[in-house]
């Protein structure tokens, strides 16, 4: 997963909030995960160039097979809080 830069057909969707890198939705995503049981992160990609963007040729052929999928991947978080740690 390209976390680092953007693609202008990839996004990441976490609470109703869309972002363009990974690593925002993931923050987001592990924020809320404290607070509840688990969050997703829908991954959306608009076109094959952006599925090639994100996951070279297999994503791209993925892609491919069902360009109509509202869903390109769903990464569920969950996240827990030990508190301090001795």
């Amino acid at each position: 997963m390209r976390s680092e830069r953007k693609h202008k057909d990839v996004e990441f969707h976490v609470l109703d909030r869309v972002f363009g890198t990974f690593d925002e939705a993931a923050g987001v995503a592990v924020m809320a995960a404290l607070e509840s049981d688990k969050v997703d992160v829908d991954v959306v990609v608009w076109s094959a160039k952006g599925a090639e963007w994100l996951g070279g040729d297999d994503a791209r052929e993925q892609y491919e097979e069902d360009s109509e999928a509202s869903v390109f991947e769903r990464i569920v978080i969950s996240a827990n809080s030990l508190g301090r740690v001795p």
